[in-house]
């Protein structure tokens, strides 16, 4: 049975399918990644031979590549929130996992790019946590 995961954008405008296994879920430090996010890392699956269907909105789609690099972006126009896209040809489908509606199994592979990670990023686990905003 193939996998099967849906997603959207944080307005709905932008919705998604994917049929295939993942098969990589990095958590990617480098500056692009940290740009992309506002925060520490990126957490995106990749795959080689999953196929994505958009079910509404791929006109509403946009992606950015940074000049002189391979990074890229896709995003929703309307809301800005990250969205999958195909690289290399559609050799590779590339899936935020934060725009996930279904839930997801596979646990991440690895951090990555631990090189160029925020500086303020060593010892998260070892701050507070709260289950809900702070009072």
């Amino acid at each position: 049975m193939t996998e099967k995961h849906h997603g959207s954008c944080q307005c709905g405008a932008v919705t998604f399918e994917v049929s295939g296994r993942f098969d990589s879920f990095f958590l990617c430090h480098c500056q692009y990644c940290r740009k992309d996010t506002g925060s520490a890392y990126a957490a995106n699956l990749f795959s080689r031979q999953a196929k994505l269907d958009w079910r509404s909105g791929r006109d509403k789609v946009v992606t950015y590549t940074v000049p002189d690099t391979r990074h890229e972006k896709s995003f929703c126009q309307t809301c800005g929130a990250a969205v999958p896209r195909e690289q290399f040809g559609g050799r590779l489908v590339v899936v935020p996992a934060g725009c996930l509606d279904s839930d997801l199994i596979k646990r991440p592979d690895a951090h990555i790019m631990l090189g160029s990670k925020a500086g303020w990023d060593d010892d998260l686990h070892e701050i507070g946590r709260l289950d809900g905003l702070p009072e």
